[in-house]
């Protein structure tokens, strides 16, 4: 066992008190970064046209490329730290701003989409590129976490990828820390931590995987995202709550259905 990913005290406490963590030891090389990105044309040529890489939702369904990322021990011991000893996998998508890209998230809270109670979830962050401040890396609102989750509304912003965010003057955009990665390191976040990304207007891309897990008591509403598969990571599931996903076999194959949207879930989950 690497102890270089196990969490430490002084690692949960941040992450208690702010809601995220960064500055972790990477999880892929330099070398081993070149080659998954050398791979990842061959997962996009999957898209059909008219379908963008935030598309790519759920794909470690039926991609072991994706999938080996998101079961990788090293991302899963710095899991545990945070959710305990008992969590699932259940989701993961793309998030690719081309250089000059226009595109922004908006500030949103994780939660406030997902169709699952209670809130106890993990977003990691993994870099495919460098991100920083020049192309568009996410921001976070340290401590947001603990306000619990706000209702979002519509925003105007054509720019943004999400038509649901939070409005300004809820909280304090000043006090948003700028992430900064190489590629193969990752961020952790909470699900309720209020986030977002500018623009892109680099000549560098920023892509990122983001793959989300949950305790095993966190429950899936069916009725709203009945495609869901849980992929249980780390120690038993005492609940069975979801229903367990099948570990894919193909290196690169799009699933059969199209993942909900987290804005139809969002905007059909009442909370």
């Amino acid at each position: 066992m690497n102890n270089n990913y196990r969490l430490t005290d002084d690692q949960k406490a941040f992450y208690a008190t702010n809601g995220y963590l960064v500055d972790l030891p990477p999880i892929y090389s330099q070398e081993e970064m070149a080659e998954m990105n050398a791979e990842l044309p061959d997962l996009l040529k999957l898209l059909k046209p008219g379908e963008t890489t935030k598309d790519i939702r759920e794909w470690h369904e039926t991609s072991t490329y994706l999938y080996d990322i998101c079961v990788n021990p090293r991302i899963l011991d710095l899991v545990e730290g945070i959710l305990g000893p008992n969590f699932f996998m259940w989701a993961s998508s793309f998030f690719i701003k081309e250089p000059f890209s226009k595109a922004v998230v908006g500030w949103h809270q994780d939660a406030y989409y997902w169709p699952m109670k209670p809130q106890h979830s993990v977003t990691v962050w993994l870099a495919f590129d460098d991100v920083d401040a020049e192309n568009g890396a996410m921001k976070i609102i340290p401590g947001s976490h603990k306000g619990g989750v706000i209702k979002h509304k519509h925003s105007g912003q054509t720019d943004s990828v999400l038509t649901l965010e939070l409005e300004s003057g809820m909280f304090r955009e000043d006090t948003a820390v700028q992430f900064k990665l190489k590629a193969g390191e990752l961020s952790l976040h909470d699900d309720r931590a209020i986030h977002g990304s500018p623009a892109n207007p680099s000549a560098r891309r920023r892509a990122g995987l983001t793959i989300r897990y949950s305790g095993t008591e966190v429950k899936n509403d069916l009725s709203v995202n009945p495609n869901f598969k849980a992929y249980l990571c780390r120690g038993v599931d005492e609940y069975r709550h979801n229903p367990a996903g099948a570990v894919p076999f193909q290196r690169f194959a799009r699933p059969d259905f199209k993942a909900v949207s987290i804005e139809e879930a969002g905007a059909t989950f009442k909370y």
